[in-house]
């Protein structure tokens, strides 16, 4: 009767990301959501740098051109 449609599977990949470089901060960011053109930046919470990083995650378009 009432069947569900067959989820599609997530697609993920290995993505930059800025990460906090706090120790009780766990902010991060997408590295295409950021600032362009910007070596250092800081965490939009607590203040802090942030360094580069890379985590598995869901695949997100970015359509705007910071």
């Amino acid at each position: 009767m009432f069947q569900r449609k067959p989820t599609e599977e997530i697609q993920k990949e290995e993505t930059d990301v800025w990460e906090c470089s706090a120790d009780g901060c766990n902010v991060w960011m997408r590295d295409n959501f950021s600032v362009k053109g910007q070596e250092k930046q800081q965490c939009p919470i607590c203040g802090s740098d942030m360094v580069k990083g890379s985590r598995n995650i869901e695949v997100v378009p970015n359509p705007q051109n910071f």
